[in-house]
């Protein structure tokens, strides 16, 4: 593919885009990802999951690579052979994949494997080489310089390091810091933007319920590096009461977004030894549960970790990357639970003091219009997916529900109407309840008590949204009330059962609505 070496200024959103791979455990694994210039971020797909008929239908994702070069007029960092390395001579809107296991392959390196903390020291060593690519000497841009990194997997564990250990803290004892730029004393610039990870296991790796061991001498793969005790030490978490999945301070948690998978199904690595592991509630390698990072936005795909129905080759995490990155407008959706009636004999029970537990799964699908072929968000019962609460967060706690973290680009208006149109699919199930810690099966049905599919239409001044049930689907005739507070719009969907419904539900769903970018 031949680059044009045009330079453009560097100017927000469009920063250059780093690609880091995910985990490699045999060396023959360490060679061939060696022997892919791309790494992965060139593989597309050629198949949805399924159709209406359940049956593989054809739909042709080109990758993530082609699409942010034919969407968004980015080029690849590779010519004659190499990278772009002289000094001013790539473009702002390039696209570069950070090929760290290259020096531990058979193939182009020594066949000597490396720790996380050299990984993460060989990242900002690429940094600094892409800032001269892009930059060469000129002081603007250079003041002006971040990237974008996007990565899959483990490869989220080494910006992480990058981000909360060697930027933070400088190079580990007996490592080369020689031309990293990092300060002797406190913190460096670490010269990110925004970092996207798909299936990144930011809480390490469980099997059989169990987070894996650190082995130590005897770990020949380097599993440990998912083992929340080394986590702590490459990551350089401060205190033992922080989480593993936290950033620590080290990086804001709204520009880091993750990108879940909930397919454990069509995850085929390690002999199919993986998914039988894992199982439901996960991408047949990482938990659903361990896939983010606290605080941080996030989204859900029934995709698996990788193959051919993964996480990055997929049209669903190239739209929510694209819309983090390069995105107009953030929403984040909560729900808040007013008032669950319980049916007429859990009811008397538990005004007559009896313990009463159940847990509600309240199915989420978010969606755009003109996006047939993708979602950005759906947690589904059916694809053991769907948010959980329990009965006792929702009425005595009143714990608001994390619903998702949504982008939409003004670049997706149609002519015909400014609007941006945002679709959310929302069902509440039937708990099956336990009176004095036993099934109540009395007058249980299972089933959905509440389904709703909502549709907004944002406009710069206005928020409408219409039900399908009243309003029919793609409509949105009622104007939202809005309350503005510090350049924030926040509007309440009411949901919910009839109020004489047993079992029912009354609640809101609180959307927040801000400019991004």
């Amino acid at each position: 593919m031949t680059t044009n070496t045009t330079n453009t200024s560097m100017q927000a959103p469009y920063y250059p885009i780093i690609y880091v791979r995910g985990f490699a455990a045999t060396m023959s694994e360490i060679d061939e990802t060696t022997a892919d210039p791309y790494m992965g971020f060139n593989r597309g797909s050629s198949v949805l999951r399924q159709d209406h008929q359940c049956k593989p239908v054809s739909f042709i994702f080109e990758s993530p690579l082609l699409r942010l070069i034919k969407d968004h007029q980015y080029v690849d960092a590779f010519q004659s052979g190499g990278y772009l390395d002289k000094p001013d001579a790539a473009q702002t809107r390039s696209i570069w994949v950070f090929r760290y296991y290259e020096r531990a392959s058979d193939l182009l390196g020594n066949g000597e494997r490396v720790c996380m903390e050299q990984f993460a020291l060989d990242l900002r060593c690429f940094i600094l080489r892409v800032r001269s690519a892009t930059c060469g000497d000129d002081p603007v841009k250079k003041a002006a310089f971040k990237v974008h990194l996007v990565a899959h997997s483990m490869g989220g564990l080494v910006c992480r390091c990058y981000l909360q250990n060697i930027c933070r803290h400088g190079a580990p004892a007996g490592f080369d810091s020689n031309g990293l730029e990092l300060a002797k004393k406190g913190p460096s610039p670490h010269l990110v933007d925004k970092m996207f990870t798909y299936g990144t296991p930011h809480n390490g790796i469980e099997v059989m319920g169990f987070n894996v061991p650190d082995l130590g001498p005897l770990d020949r793969f380097q599993i440990s590096n998912f083992d929340r005790g080394r986590m702590r030490e490459y990551l350089k978490i401060s205190k033992k009461s922080v989480a593993v999945n936290s950033l620590d301070g080290a990086f804001e948690p709204e520009n880091c977004f993750c990108f879940i998978g909930s397919n454990y199904k069509d995850y085929n690595a390690f002999f199919n030894l993986s998914k039988q592991a894992t199982g439901p509630a996960s991408d047949g390698l990482v938990m659903m549960a361990n896939a983010y990072v606290e605080d941080a936005p996030r989204s859900v795909a029934y995709r698996s970790h990788s193959g051919t129905f993964g996480l990055v080759n997929s049209e669903s995490g190239y739209q929510n990357l694209r819309r983090f990155l390069f995105g107009s407008i953030r929403i984040t959706a909560k729900l808040q639970v007013k008032k669950v009636d319980l049916p007429p004999g859990v009811k008397q029970r538990y005004d007559n003091g009896d313990e009463v537990r159940g847990s509600y799964y309240f199915d989420t699908v978010t969606g755009v219009r003109a996006g047939p072929n993708y979602v950005l968000n759906e947690r589904r019962y059916n694809h053991a997916s769907a948010l959980l609460r329990t009965f006792n967060e929702l009425i005595n706690e009143q714990k608001p529900v994390y619903l998702f973290t949504g982008y939409l680009t003004k670049d997706a208006r149609q002519a015909s109407d400014q609007a941006l149109m945002f679709m959310i699919d929302f069902g509440v199930r039937i708990p099956l309840f336990e009176i004095n810690r036993k099934f109540w099966f009395d007058e249980h049905f299972e089933g959905f008590m509440y389904q709703e599919h909502i549709t907004l239409a944002i406009r710069d001044k206005t928020i409408r949204y219409g039900v399908s049930l009243q309003d029919g689907i793609g409509n949105a005739p009622h104007p939202a009330e809005i309350t503005e507070e510090n350049g924030l719009r926040k509007v309440c969907i009411p949901v919910g059962t009839d109020v004489n419904a047993k079992p029912g539900f009354q609640g809101h769903i609180e959307l927040i609505v801000d400019d991004w970018n």
